[in-house]
């Protein structure tokens, strides 16, 4: 597990209203309702897209994960013709690739938003970029079709994970590429438990102020669920300092980040943010005065080829092979 400090130093300022992004609990069975309210998650991704300079400002957790994407995409000794970028926001990945590796990039976003997918539309890259609009719940594409399907973190504002898993995979290729990275259920633990005991002192309650994410440990299964075989699961924590709450929060709002829960309330009692801030400051404050936020990214390198053979098919045992070799040195 490997940890990445990052320092963010600006200006306080204390919101009069919070949409937090946190997380709190596992979603390991196939969504049968809807958890987030995804035209509110367009809505927030449009106002981020629509103040450019700022939304430029926070893209450094993103740029970071996509440029451990496409490193491990290197990691896969073939060139691809066409990469299917699901989730794009602004082309946070396609910022990395290299000509070499890619003829065509084609960028494709969940976010059903036009401001944020053109964002950076002026922007050259190394490769050509095709920008389409489309949602991840309910993908376009035919069967056996593309060769390389990346996606960063977005998937953990789907509310049918496994669904949209199995649309991937039966996209895919024979021997085609699956590469995701998505926040994971640690991700935000100081915000979540801080916002937590404030509201449970000042309002004598908890209410639905975060939005759930997959437990990383059960990635794994769903991967298997969904069909998909030679499956791996990785975790990094990625660990931001920020003077104060307040510019978490506000970067979060920049990012497009803010929860998206259906049954949020969106608004939060001004006493009772402070007294967040100051529980914040006083379980995880830093010697050198800032708080600490963890990201923790879960990742999915899979390919849907080749496919394990059966348990018991080998014509030989390994102690019939290695007594051969003997024989013959």
């Amino acid at each position: 597990m490997r940890s990445l400090l990052f320092h963010r130093i600006v200006k306080p300022k204390v919101p009069t209203n919070l949409h937090s992004y946190a997380t709190a609990s596992k979603q390991t069975e196939p969504s049968t309702f809807s958890i987030f309210n995804r035209n509110t998650k367009r809505l927030q991704k449009d106002r981020s897209a629509s103040d450019v300079e700022s939304s430029r400002q926070v893209d450094y957790i993103k740029d970071e994960i996509a440029y451990r994407i496409v490193d491990r995409l290197l990691d896969i000794k073939r060139k691809f013709e066409v990469v299917v970028d699901l989730g794009s926001g602004c082309g946070h990945v396609v910022k990395h690739i290299d000509g070499d590796l890619i003829g065509n990039i084609s960028q494709r976003s969940h976010d059903i938003t036009e401001k944020m997918l053109n964002r950076d539309k002026d922007v050259k890259y190394d490769v050509e970029v095709e920008r389409m609009i489309l949602d991840e719940e309910s993908l376009p594409f035919e069967e056996n079709t593309l060769e390389a399907v990346l996606s960063n973190l977005s998937l953990h504002w789907v509310n049918d994970l496994p669904g949209a898993m199995i649309q991937i995979r039966r996209s895919l290729k024979p021997d085609g590429v699956f590469l995701a990275s998505m926040f994971g259920g640690d991700t935000l633990f100081e915000l979540r438990t801080s916002l937590q005991l404030a509201e449970l002192e000042r309002e004598g309650g908890i209410s639905p102020r975060v939005s759930p994410m997959t437990d990383v440990r059960d990635v794994g299964s769903l991967l298997s669920r969904a069909g998909f075989t030679l499956t791996t699961v990785d975790v990094d924590d990625l660990v931001v300092n920020y003077p104060t709450m307040f510019e978490l929060i506000q970067d979060l709002r920049a990012m497009g980040e803010s929860n998206a829960v259906i049954t949020r309330r969106p608004f939060l009692k001004r006493d009772t943010l402070l007294a967040a801030a100051s529980i914040y400051k006083e379980l995880y404050g830093k010697p050198d005065e800032t708080i600490p936020a963890t990201f923790q990214i879960g990742w999915k390198p899979d390919s849907s080829q080749p496919k394990p053979k059966e348990r018991g098919s080998a014509k030989s045992s390994l102690k019939e092979i290695l007594e051969e070799k003997d024989r013959d040195q």
